[in-house]
């Protein structure tokens, strides 16, 4: 990796970081030199507007969510034990200073059209399908009812990552992640082939 690279990367792990706690659209340009004390002229050298500089944050906020939940999730064996090592990591992934960046950004874009509305729509259509994914090949080694549906699944299991970001984040609950834990035990227990 060169410098400019390096400095790049840098600056887009500042800018993530910021993300996370005053949104996308209270990221620019300036918040962003006045948070990594770099020059106005320098970042926007590196990114020409407000809109890339949220694109290139989403861009590198999912390389880092692969790499840090999907990745290693995937390692996992098949079935029950790689939907728990999903859910896991992502649990990991949302307990972060600041919180999940893709869960902030459907938020705070849900009804704003544009290219970073469209970004996040694209990221959390392809965690859904991940999930659904990850779903089908468990029932397909036994682990699941071959009824099950893995869209529903998904649905219900992004649902429990919402409501605990939110009781996390917003309501401050102590409780959170042991309440996501109980309904993911409980989804499972659901769709779950009998023994």
């Amino acid at each position: 990796m060169g410098k400019g690279e390096a400095t790049r990367e840098t600056i887009l792990d500042a800018a993530s970081r910021l993300a996370r706690t005053v949104g996308l659209s209270g990221m620019t340009i300036g918040t962003l030199a006045a948070s990594t004390e770099l020059s106005k002229s320098g970042l926007y050298a590196h990114f020409r507007s407000k809109e890339a500089l949220q694109l290139q944050v989403l861009e590198h906020a999912k390389g880092r969510f692969v790499a840090e939940v999907v990745s290693p999730a995937l390692a996992a064996a098949r079935g029950e034990p790689r939907v728990r090592a999903l859910f896991d990591a992502k649990l990991r992934w949302n307990a972060q200073p600041g919180g999940c960046i893709f869960t902030s950004s459907a938020m705070e874009l849900d009804d704003r059209p544009g290219p970073v509305r469209d970004r996040v729509v694209r990221d959390q259509r392809d965690w859904l399908d991940t999930l659904a994914t990850v779903f089908h090949t468990g029932r397909t080694e036994g682990h699941f009812r071959a009824d099950a549906d893995p869209e529903q699944f998904a649905f219900e299991l992004d649902g429990i990552m919402f409501s605990y970001h939110s009781f996390k984040r917003l309501l401050g609950d102590e409780t959170a992640e042991a309440r996501a834990r109980r309904a993911f035990e409980t989804l499972l227990d659901s769709v779950r082939e009998a023994r």
